[in-house]
């Protein structure tokens, strides 16, 4: 199961990302759990935060500073 964690303090863009995040797992057919993370102290636990929101991917920072599309988090967990 991949763990989708959305980085953010709950501003529009987040939930936007959240939201697509939710559809790339329903698209992509994958068992994964989006998670968001909006404490200041638990976001910045993670390497490579540069900017919010950001998306990490089993831990893994993939994207930060922007919403990616449902497409673009697809190719992520896919």
């Amino acid at each position: 199961m991949r763990k989708i964690q959305v980085l953010g303090a709950g501003c529009s863009k987040c939930r936007t990302l959240a939201a697509n995040a939710e559809q790339a797992v329903t698209d992509a057919g994958v068992e994964g759990e989006v998670v968001k993370v909006q404490e200041i102290a638990d976001i910045l636990a993670f390497d490579g935060v540069r900017a919010l929101p950001a998306l990490a991917v089993d831990g893994e920072v993939k994207a930060c500073g922007r919403v990616l599309s449902p497409d673009e988090i697809r190719k992520l967990i896919g």
